[in-house]
């Protein structure tokens, strides 16, 4: 008899444990599946928000440019990639980009959507500003289709900047601007063509806003006469290790000089702190902002400490102290991401 009980208890503990067994891979496979969703829906390097019809739109660091749009600025869903085929002009202005695409901006203007996005390959100047433009933004109108406009800028090893993050502004007297760079000789600011979106002429001038060591991610943003310049200073992309942090200066000139709340020239290592890591906000960077309704919006995004560093979007009012200077709001930061496969 306890020979028996012996075996009935065996096989008991072993049915106990094949189904902990079963029971952990089937976890082990949820949160595999959940981390892959969690990658697949990251942001890094946010746009300006558009609208088109009653969605909003933005678009961010992927494989051919990822969008994604919202009803509410609350949930956003993935949307289609932007390039499923490459301009040709890649392979020859950087050959070592295999569709990996960064820090795209986007402007409505005279009636189409005009997207710029970096051509670049890690920790090196040859890159590139391109252009393409759609009239729709919505992937089920029939006239939705993105057109290539070519090459804006680029760099080399023979120039001192680096040809990346761009940045579109639309000045109050109509204007159209680009504001570009990332380490080097830190930001600079080119004049578009209002009719074409491209650089106003191959030769017109390079402005020189800002510079520090760790620079890059500028965006610029008027506001009751003066012009905001906003950069990103530190280290990205290193998850909760990031140091990323924003930093603010002004000028009643698009070309500059910007300076900081103490004075200081931003080309001189000035900025003023704007917005840096706070609890499981990380790393906040790459700041864009939009207006609807008389609100100032602000996004960005930050490396989430409550999931292992992941790139993620954060959304929050703008508002403006009693001396005219930003602050970022604490309200509505953390926003829901869905995937629609």
């Amino acid at each position: 008899m306890k020979r028996v009980q012996a075996m009935a208890m065996a096989l008991l503990c072993l049915l106990v444990a094949t189904g902990n067994v079963c029971r952990g891979a089937e976890q082990d496979d949820a949160a595999r599946a959940e981390r892959r969703r969690r990658w697949r829906l990251s942001i890094h390097d946010p746009s300006t928000i558009v609208t088109c019809g009653n969605q909003y739109w933005l678009f961010a660091t992927g494989r051919g440019i990822k969008s994604f749009h919202s009803k509410d600025l609350k949930t956003w869903t993935l949307g289609p990639a932007v390039l499923t085929t490459l301009p040709a002009w890649h392979k020859t202005a950087v050959p070592g980009n295999r569709g990996h695409l960064w820090a795209p901006d986007v402007i409505q203007h005279n009636g189409r959507y005009l997207l710029y996005y970096s051509v670049s390959t890690w920790g090196v100047r040859t890159s590139a500003i391109g252009l393409v433009s759609n009239v729709t933004l919505d992937p089920n109108a029939p006239d939705y289709k993105w057109v290539d406009q070519g090459l804006v800028i680029q760099s080399n090893d023979e120039v001192n900047f680096n040809a990346i993050d761009p940045g579109i502004t639309l000045g109050p007297d109509g204007r159209l601007w680009m504001t570009f760079g990332s380490y080097w000789s830190g930001i600079k600011l080119i004049e578009l063509d209002p009719k074409t979106g491209l650089r106003i002429a191959p030769d017109s001038p390079v402005y020189a806003l800002a510079h520090s060591d760790a620079i890059e991610a500028p965006c610029l943003w008027y506001h009751d006469k003066y012009y905001y310049l906003f950069v990103n200073w530190g280290q990205c992309c290193r998850g909760v290790d990031s140091t990323y942090n924003i930093r603010v200066g002004r000028s009643a000139t698009i070309t500059g000089p910007y300076l900081d709340k103490a004075g200081v020239d931003m080309l001189d290592d000035g900025g003023s702190r704007f917005l840096e890591t706070n609890g499981d906000f990380i790393g906040p960077g790459h700041a864009a902002i939009f207006s609807e309704g008389g609100t100032d919006w602000l996004g960005y995004h930050y490396y989430d400490g409550a999931w292992r560093g992941l790139a993620s979007l954060a959304i929050t009012t703008l508002q403006w102290d009693d001396d005219g200077w930003p602050v970022a709001a604490t309200d509505r930061a953390r926003v829901v991401l869905t995937d629609p496969q």
